[in-house]
């Protein structure tokens, strides 16, 4: 289990991340879900121990990850929204350095970069310049080498950014196969993308958590009151009194209908969570004899809610909080907010810190 507490990321004065915490169970798929610059990635860097954090803590199978970093990296494979290949390496001399690196050697490093690159179908372009392959080739490399050193977490930032339709369809089934072993953690600012993947969602917003759970807990919990729009012909006794003991209407407005539809009533009926009140309202008016043109039901999708929350919370910013930092640190920071590259990697800060951090 990947344990997150009070996980904040402070450069200057600006908070990309806030006080977030969250547990990663095995043998699942999540999704961090949330749009450009909403902390995702920053979050992804310190979870993988690439990006230190001002605050919090972060335990990988009950190891600290700060503590016991090495220990706990084992435990990781992680790709880079940015894929860390190089480019006049073929796909399996870029493996077999990966692979050494993670300290793989021999035998287990040929058969583990053997099985990655069947795995991931990279097999048939292996002798190939990886600066010649197709994005969506390179990101299958990217992905094979966040497998070397069989991690029990695979992490990917935005792993079908920039690919057409087809590549797309192949890197999801690509981490659905990568699931069925290992638990997935990946991050998109794609509804589509994390409502085809993911068992569970962690929304981010504003660098919080602004919803999580399973999206039929989320649509559950956060959807609102649906709506019912009912269209009947006008006639006598055709009121709100048609409505009445039927279970699940919450709230009730009737109009006359206007221009083409002047002989009709409108009902626009909010209705209590959960209820379906469609067929009721069908029955009352066969009894009652009257003519029922037309009836919609609306549910919010988990696109309304997602936009609701971003909102929300665009609407409800949380003041930083101020550290300090050595003037070069400072400088750097401040260039990060200026050009919006919050979600770049730390790499920027550690350079100007120097190992110097006040």
């Amino acid at each position: 289990m990947i344990c997150v507490q009070n996980l904040t990321k402070i450069y200057g004065n600006n908070t990309a991340v806030k006080d977030i915490s969250f547990e990663i169970e095995e043998g699942k798929v999540y999704g961090f879900l949330g749009p450009n610059g909403a902390g995702k990635s920053t979050t992804m860097n310190m979870i993988t121990g690439c990006l230190a954090a001002t605050k919090g803590k972060v335990s990988i199978d009950g190891l600290d990850h700060f503590d016991e970093a090495k220990k706990a990296k084992a435990h990781i494979g992680y790709l880079p929204e940015q894929p860390p290949l190089y480019y006049d390496l073929t796909p399996y001399e870029y493996l077999m350095f990966v692979g050494e690196a993670k300290g793989l050697k021999a035998e287990a490093l040929s058969r583990q970069v053997n099985e990655v690159m069947a795995e991931t179908q990279i097999t048939d372009v292996s002798g190939r310049l990886i600066k010649n392959l197709s994005k969506g080739y390179k990101q299958r490399v990217g992905i094979a080498q966040a497998m070397l050193g069989n991690p029990k977490y695979i992490i990917l930032d935005e792993p079908t950014v920039g690919l057409d339709p087809l590549q797309i369809i192949e890197i999801r089934k690509l981490i659905r196969s990568l699931a069925k072993e290992r638990t997935v953690i990946l991050s998109s600012h794609i509804l589509a993308e994390v409502q085809e993947v993911c068992d569970e969602l962690i929304v981010i917003v504003g660098g919080r958590i602004a919803a999580k759970g399973t999206m039929e807990e989320i649509k559950k919990n956060l959807s609102g009151p649906s709506t019912v729009t009912v269209a009947a012909k006008s006639e006598p006794g055709v009121d709100e009194s048609l409505f009445a003991g039927i279970d699940g209407v919450d709230s009730l407005q009737c109009s006359l209908g206007k221009g083409e539809q002047q002989n009709e009533t409108h009902f626009h009926i909010t209705v209590a969570d959960g209820a379906d009140i469609r067929e009721a309202v069908f029955k009352r008016f066969c009894e009652k004899g009257f003519v029922l043109l037309e009836m919609t039901a609306y549910v919010p999708s988990l696109e309304d809610i997602f936009i609701r929350l971003t909102e929300s919370c665009d609407e409800d910013p949380e003041p930083a909080t101020e550290i300090l930092l050595s003037p070069a640190a400072q400088e750097a920071a401040d260039l990060l907010i200026q050009t919006g590259e919050e979600e770049k990697e730390l790499t920027y800060e550690e350079e100007a810190l120097g190992g110097d951090k006040e």
